[in-house]
C-alpha cells in the first residue's frame, strides 16, 4: 500500500485522512491543531513531526483553505518541494486559484515532482462517506496513478484538463452551489411569508425539477436554522472571488455570479463567516425584513 502525508486535517482532510487509513494505506498526518492529528492517530493514522515529515512519502496530499496557505506550505522554507522525493506525486485538494495551481506545477516540474489539482465537492458528509466530487487536473498518467487513492475518496472523479484546470471546474461548482442555496432562501423566505410550512413546501420542490443534491441534504436545516458548518461562508466568499477572478481572466461576463458573491459578502459582514454557507438564509431574511422562526 502506498505511505501518503496528509497535511491539512480540517472538517474535510480529516475524515479524507481517515478513510486513506481504512483503505490500508499509511498515512502521515500534519496539522496545525494537535486535537487533529490525535483524531487521525486514533483512526489508525500516524503523526507527522512537520510539514518536512509528511512530504517525504510516496504521496503528499494538502487540504489547506486559501491559496496563500498551499503555496507557503508547498513553496515555502521547510515546504513540500523542498523535502518531496523526486518522482513523488503531490496532489493538492484544497480550492485554489487557477493560477497557484499553475505555479505550483511549475515549481514542481523544476524539482522532479509529480501534480494535480484536486479539488472537492460534497461537503462534510461526502468527506465523511468518501462520496466526494473530484475534479481533476494535471497529465494522465499522474491521474492515473492516483485514481485507486481517489476511488476511496469520491465516486466522481473526473479528469478534467491540464494543470488548474481542477480549480476553474471547482469555481463553476461553487458559483452554482451558492447561487442554489440563495434561490432555496428565497423560496423558504416566500413560502414562510405567504403563511405555508416551509418544510412542506421545499419536501414538494425536492421531488420535482427544482430537486437539487442541496434541497435533499440541507432543507430540513434550513428550515429548522440550524447552520453548523459543513462549509463555512468564509471559505464560500474566498471561492466565490475566485469564481469572479477567473470569468475576468475568460473574459466572460457572470452576472449571476456576481450577485451571489455580494449576497455571500453581505453573510460575512454581518457575522455570519464561521456559519455554514446555507447561512446566506439569514442574507435573504435580513433583506425581506423576515425575523427568523427559531435560531
Amino acid at each position: 500500500m502506498t505511505t501518503i502525508g496528509f497535511i491539512g486535517l480540517g472538517i474535510m482532510g480529516g475524515p479524507m485522512a481517515a478513510n486513506l487509513v481504512r483503505a490500508g494505506h499509511t498515512v502521515l498526518g500534519y496539522d496545525l491543531g494537535e486535537a487533529r492529528v490525535e483524531a487521525l492517530v486514533r483512526a489508525g493514522g500516524r503523526a507527522a513531526t512537520d510539514v518536512a515529515d509528511a512530504s517525504a512519502a510516496d504521496v503528499v496530499i494538502t487540504m489547506l483553505p486559501d491559496s496563500p496557505d498551499v503555496e507557503a506550505v508547498a513553496l515555502g522554507e521547510g515546504g513540500v518541494l523542498e523535502h518531496a522525493k523526486p518522482g513523488a506525486l503531490y496532489i493538492d485538494m484544497s480550492t485554489v486559484r487557477p493560477e497557484t495551481a499553475r505555479r505550483l506545477a511549475q515549481a514542481a516540474a523544476v524539482k522532479g515532482v509529480r501534480t494535480l489539482d484536486a479539488p472537492v465537492s460534497g461537503g462534510e458528509p461526502g468527506a465523511i462517506e468518501g462520496r466526494l466530487s473530484i475534479m481533476v487536473g494535471g497529465l494522465r498518467e499522474d491521474f492515473d496513478e492516483a485514481l485507486p487513492l481517489f476511488d476511496v475518496l469520491g465516486a466522481t472523479i473526473v479528469l478534467v484538463g491540464p494543470a488548474g484546470a481542477g480549480q476553474t471546474v471547482k469555481a463553476a461548482n461553487q458559483l452554482v452551489v451558492g447561487g442554489t442555496y440563495a434561490l432555496v432562501a428565497e423560496a423558504l423566505v416566500l413560502l414562510e411569508a405567504s403563511g405555508l410550512d416551509g418544510k412542506t413546501g421545499l419536501d414538494v420542490l425536492a421531488g420535482g425539477l427544482a430537486g437539487s443534491r442541496i434541497l435533499e441534504l440541507k432543507r430540513e436545516s434550513m428550515v429548522e436554522r440550524r447552520f453548523a458548518p459543513g462549509f463555512r461562508i468564509d471559505l464560500h466568499h474566498k471561492d466565490m472571488g475566485i469564481a469572479i477572478a477567473a470569468a475576468r481572466d475568460a473574459e466572460v461576463a457572470l452576472p449571476m455570479t456576481g450577485l451571489v458573491a455580494q449576497l455571500v459578502a453581505a453573510a460575512r459582514s454581518q457575522g455570519h463567516g464561521a456559519l455554514d454557507h446555507s447561512a446566506l438564509l439569514k442574507v435573504i431574511e435580513n433583506l425581506s425584513g423576515r425575523a427568523p422562526v427559531k435560531e
